[in-house]
């Protein structure tokens, strides 16, 4: 598997990606009603932020974006969000764009990475984020409508870079 900067030409095969996991409601609060060119416009960071997808041969199996948390006094500190295709879950793409998303921020000069909005109740996520070093360092009550498990919560999860 290799891990590359997006291209242009990359959005064809990462729409259908960012429709399945946002229309499946368990792990972002995306509309799963936008246009492919409101999504693009979500998904795809502008720079200094950074957008890569991982693909196997000529399959993309899963995309990530990442850049600044907050503008200003909050832009020593990285987020990033991952996506990855139902087919490719479980063979360690999200773990591997996980660990190029930290190395990358590191790089950038970042002090940290925080994710502000983890769904508690995406286990495989939180899991994997507790493996790479991550805490969770509050939770905001009942902040996210699950489309089975009803309001839970939003982690707020952070390590530190340095």
């Amino acid at each position: 598997m290799e891990i590359r900067e997006y291209v242009a030409e990359d959005w064809a095969d990462v729409w259908p990606i960012f429709q399945q996991v946002v229309a499946a409601g368990d792990t972002y609060a995306y509309d799963p009603a936008w246009s492919p060119t409101e999504a693009q416009a979500v998904w795809v960071e502008a720079p200094p932020g950074h957008t890569v997808v991982a693909v196997q041969g000529d399959q993309l199996l899963a995309t990530a974006k990442m850049g600044a948390n907050r503008p200003g006094r909050g832009s020593h500190v990285a987020t990033a969000s991952f996506m990855v295709a139902e087919q490719a879950r479980g063979r360690g793409v999200g773990r591997a764009l996980g660990e190029y998303a930290l190395g990358w921020a590191a790089r950038q000069g970042f002090a940290a990475m925080q994710f502000n909005a983890v769904v508690e109740t995406n286990h495989a996520a939180v899991a994997l984020w507790k493996v790479l070093g991550f805490e969770i360092v509050g939770t905001v009550p009942e902040a996210f409508e699950h489309p089975t498990a009803g309001r839970v919560g939003l982690h707020v999860m952070h390590r530190r870079l340095r």
